[in-house]
């Protein structure tokens, strides 16, 4: 028992907390919601001829086994990738880019409201403003904004993070753009492709560091699992109530969906957390990392920026081939250590006879 405690304790904790769990609760709600149903016996007879405690806890292991294994296909379909028409995906993505430009702008426009206070807007400026208040969904804002105070200004700030940086990468819905831009930060930052070496970036740095992320994103885990368990038992739920009408099938038909939004809203929140333990692992990891890989951080932000540019396109793209424009270059071209550039020219210094 104390090497399953242990195992559950390690590694299989976020898979208990992120996916068994909420499959258990909405195990839970779906015998309440049906039971009486011609699909189930009353809950009197259930208890009698059932273990329903066992027989509840087998399925939501299943149940949470089965949601874990395909958990991203079901985060695509959430962050606008799988499943969206294009059309509709191409309207939502454009939604999103107004919506992150909007609160840039309403940003910029509390900072110009700040500086006119202050007698410290320039003629730019001022145009600038005037411009900002002309500018209906922003003027519409704008007094709020202004005098919302710090708190208010910086919940505008951590709205305008949940998106990534580079407009491009901007995707059709808020989950998928809060996840996006924690997957950018590092080639947003050090072009460090973490999607590409990120079994290469976990295996070198500090297991705290992993732990937080893991423990951040089970979080997410836990609320996605919830959203798509309570519309499972929607849809059953639905199904009844068409059958045999009841009160509770149809309340739950209806109320579920309305939760799962809250889920899916408190899964956008929650990346916030996710992001932080990426964002603190890239910063710490970058040194080990290139340790690992026999390289060194080279004394400029530019050049590491390079260096892990080259690294990148060598492990994503074949090996003669480091471009997409099918630009070639030797091998000894993409590491950017100077050790090894001086190892690699006394090696060419060597005669081909020793």
């Amino acid at each position: 028992m104390s090497e399953i405690v242990k195992g559950v304790l390690g590694g299989g904790w976020a898979l208990l907390v992120g996916w068994i769990a909420p499959a258990a609760v909405n195990v839970v709600l779906a015998v309440w919601v049906l039971s009486g149903t011609h699909w189930l016996p009353g809950i009197g007879r259930l208890v009698r001829d059932v273990d329903v405690a066992g027989a509840g806890l087998a399925v939501a292991v299943l149940a949470g086994l089965m949601l874990a294994a395909v958990q991203t296909p079901l985060y695509r379909i959430l962050e606008g990738y799988l499943g969206w028409p294009r059309s509709v995906a191409s309207r939502a993505r454009e939604g999103m880019r107004q919506r992150k430009l909007l609160l840039a702008d309403r940003i910029a426009a509390v900072e110009l409201v700040d500086r006119e206070r202050a007698g410290r807007l320039d003629e730019a400026g001022a145009e600038a403003l005037a411009a900002m208040r002309a500018h209906r969904a922003v003027r519409r804002h704008l007094v709020a904004d202004a005098n919302g105070g710090a708190v208010r200004r910086g919940l505008l700030h951590e709205r305008l993070r949940r998106f990534p940086v580079d407009d491009d990468q901007v995707v059709a819905t808020r989950l998928g753009n809060a996840i996006r831009r924690l997957e950018e930060y590092g080639y947003d930052r050090y072009r460090l492709d973490t999607q590409v070496f990120w079994y290469e970036l976990t295996s070198v740095v500090e297991e705290r560091n992993t732990k937080q992320v893991e423990q951040a994103r089970t979080t997410v885990d836990f609320f996605v699992a919830l959203l798509y368990g309570h519309l499972a038992v929607a849809g059953a739920a639905l199904v009844a109530a068409l059958v045999r009408p009841g009160p509770l099938p149809w309340a739950a038909a209806v109320g579920l969906p309305l939760l799962s939004y809250c889920w899916y809203r408190l899964a956008v929140v929650t990346t916030d957390e996710w992001a932080a333990a990426v964002r603190a692992m890239v910063n710490v990891g970058r040194a080990p990392f290139a340790a690992a890989l026999g390289l060194t951080l080279p004394a400029t932000l530019d050049e590491e920026r390079e260096m892990w540019a080259r690294q990148s396109r060598l492990a994503r793209l074949s090996y003669k081939d480091f471009s997409a424009g099918g630009h070639r270059e030797s091998a000894r071209d993409v590491p950017q250590d100077p050790a090894r550039a001086a190892a690699a020219q006394a090696a060419d210094a060597v005669p081909a006879d020793q």
